[in-house]
C-alpha cells in the first residue's frame, strides 16, 4: 500500500494505459478522474460492500483501518502570525 500528498491536478499512472488525476476537492473530500479503457472495471467501494453484504460474502471485503495521526516531524511548521490592531489597547 502506498500512501501519497498530491497537488491539484498531479496524476497516477497504473501500467501505460490508467490514468488517475486529482481534481482537488475539500478536507474530507476529493475529486478524481479515473482514464481506463472500457474493459478495465471499475467499482465504487459503497457499491462493492452492498453487493457483497446482500450475498452474505462480506467478509471477503479487504479491511482498512484509520491510520493514525500523523507524527509532527512529517507536518509544516506553521509560521506565526501578527496581529496589528489600531486603536486603544488597554485590558
Amino acid at each position: 500500500m502506498v500512501r501519497l500528498t498530491v497537488s491539484t491536478e498531479e496524476y497516477l499512472m497504473l501500467n501505460d494505459n490508467i490514468k488517475i488525476v486529482f481534481l482537488g476537492g475539500t478536507k474530507n473530500h476529493i475529486r478524481i478522474l479515473v482514464d481506463a479503457p472500457k474493459d478495465v472495471n471499475i467499482v465504487r467501494s459503497t457499491v462493492l460492500e452492498k453487493r457483497l453484504a446482500a450475498s452474505g460474502e462480506d467478509e471477503k471485503l479487504p479491511k482498512y483501518y484509520a491510520e493514525p495521526e500523523t507524527d509532527k516531524k512529517y507536518l509544516k511548521k506553521k509560521k506565526p502570525r501578527i496581529c496589528i490592531t489600531r486603536g486603544n489597547l488597554e485590558p
